[in-house]
């Protein structure tokens, strides 16, 4: 028993509610640090106001991913979690350009990247449960180019609001732009028709048709996804024991050094790590209460079982994420005092500076777009490890010509490298993961991996304040250099990963 290869047509339709998605995922990544600064927020300030993001996608996603693993009704497995994080997306979308307080807009920003991560996690395990192993790249593609699609226009809607159909770019102090607010509203509703659209257009294989075709691939292979035994609790109670020492000691190190002093968001890390560490304990009592690992307990048992490959590309998602985090984050203040001159945001040179900066984020995504396709090709001829860290290198230098150029037209050129590497993130780490994961925890391990990308986030919004102000003095644009110096370390990496299930190899 094998999964049927699915249409074009049918991998369209599957991966369509990706397109609303990253349309609200576009929007906040290149608005919100405008908002922030509009309601007040000091350059330095920026990135701990987007902790959010990645703390909250740290939580949801395992959680989601756990749950949809064990999901199965009417409305399918997974699809059930779209329509939810759908909703609530919309809802945090129409509301959040209305903030009237910086702090009221943190909030909300917490509430719409959960709502987000809400449906985004099952949308990656969709695809490891309806593909083949031979589809899954092209999946992952298509969700890479409906990934880009959505993010050039919402990336460019403020833009094209202002220089197309006359909507004011500017407003008083405190106050969001009517082309910011209005790009939202459009934002929530193309979210979730796109979302809906993918739910009532794609079916789902049940939980007993999974496992069939799981064993017939292990029968036909040779290769067996052997469960190792579950953590003890002893083994719970150890590990967590020696990550709470770490998070006591890296907490007290920042205390009683000058690093707290001079960066307080680094109490952050030190207290996620005593955190992991409290959980893990917690885990190990309730592990002793229960003869399977369920709910927190399995999903910390996963994670400390997770498989070798899932293990390496850690690595690599570190060094890649750091780099994005930082290019969402900082692209806005370092183009406009770089290229444009200025930092005071209530000036028109600013909003022009702000809203080019949403040209620039749809250029990259509609490269990614357009090339997301052509990665499964190129793949096809040298693998996809090699096709990964070409990619990240691409990106890493054109992050680092930034430095080099003044014209805004010139920006232009290095959003081409940027693209080229932002397809391949979205897509090959996935479909290198996918060839090593259960069929049964796809969503759980997917979920988990997510760790991955929101640690390097955490570490960026705790540091990168303070390096840019500290060691940087103030130059913005030398924190995407930095940025681009870890998207060239995320290539090198790649050499480091196991692909076992590189099916672009095989030629028959």
């Amino acid at each position: 028993m094998k999964k049927r290869r699915l249409s074009f047509w049918e991998i369209w339709n599957m991966s369509f509610g990706f397109l609303g998605i990253q349309f609200g995922f576009a929007l906040q990544n290149a608005n919100v640090s405008r908002i922030f600064e509009t309601l007040g927020a000091r350059v330095e300030d920026i990135p701990i106001l987007w902790i959010a993001a990645p703390i909250t996608g740290l939580i949801v996603q395992p959680i989601i991913g756990h749950l949809s693993d064990k999901t199965w009704n009417r409305f399918g497995r997974r699809r059930p979690y779209f329509m939810i994080g759908a909703l609530f997306t919309t809802l945090a979308l129409f509301f959040m350009p209305n903030s009237p307080s910086l702090w009221i807009a943190a909030g909300m920003l917490w509430i719409m990247d959960a709502s987000i991560n809400i449906s985004m996690e099952p949308f990656r395990a969709f695809v490891g449960d309806n593909l083949p192993t031979e589809q899954r790249t092209m999946g992952f593609a298509m969700q890479s180019f409906f990934i880009g699609t959505g993010a050039v226009v919402a990336s460019a809607l403020p833009y094209i609001l202002t220089n197309w159909f006359g909507v004011s770019n500017i407003a008083d102090e405190g106050v969001i732009p009517q082309s910011v607010k209005l790009s939202f509203y459009i934002g929530g509703i193309v979210l979730l028709a796109s979302v809906l659209y993918t739910v009532f257009t794609s079916k789902e294989y049940s939980p007993e048709e999974l496992a069939a075709f799981e064993e017939e691939k292990e029968r036909t292979t040779g290769v067996k996804m052997v469960a190792k035994a579950a953590v003890t609790p002893s083994q719970f109670l150890k590990n967590g024991a020696i990550w709470t020492i770490i998070g006591v000691a890296a907490t007290l190190l920042i205390m009683f050094t000058d690093l707290g002093s001079q960066n307080e968001q680094l109490y952050i890390v030190g207290g996620l790590l005593l955190l992991f560490g409290i959980i893990l304990i917690i885990s190990g009592l309730l592990r002793g209460k229960s003869d399977e690992p369920t709910g927190l307990v399995g999903i910390m048992n996963d994670l400390l079982h997770m498989p070798r490959t899932m293990g390496q590309l850690a690595v690599v998602q570190f060094f890649s994420w750091l780099a994005f985090y930082a290019m969402w984050i900082y692209t806005t203040p370092a183009i406009t005092q770089h290229v444009y001159g200025t930092t005071d945001s209530t000036s028109v040179l600013y909003n022009q500076g702000a809203n080019w900066v949403g040209v620039l984020f749809a250029v990259y995504n509609a490269v990614s777009a357009v090339t997301a396709f052509l990665l499964p090709l190129i793949a096809r001829q040298v693998g996809r490890k090699a096709t990964h860290a070409v990619a990240l290198a691409l990106g890493g230098i054109s992050f680092i010509s930034l430095y080099f150029i003044k014209d805004p037209m010139m920006l232009l050129i290095p959003m081409i490298g940027v693209g080229f590497a932002w397809a391949s993130i979205l897509s090959m780490p996935y479909a290198i993961l996918t060839g090593s994961l259960p069929a049964a925890k796809m969503g759980t391990y997917m979920g988990i991996f997510n760790f991955f990308i929101v640690i390097p986030q955490i570490l960026a919004a705790s540091i990168l304040g303070s390096i840019t102000r500290d060691l940087f003095h103030g130059q913005v644009i030398l924190t995407m250099v930095l940025a681009g110096c870890s998207l060239v370390l995320g290539g090198l990496s790649v050499f480091f990963v196991q692909d076992r299930d590189d099916v672009y190899r095989l030629r028959k």
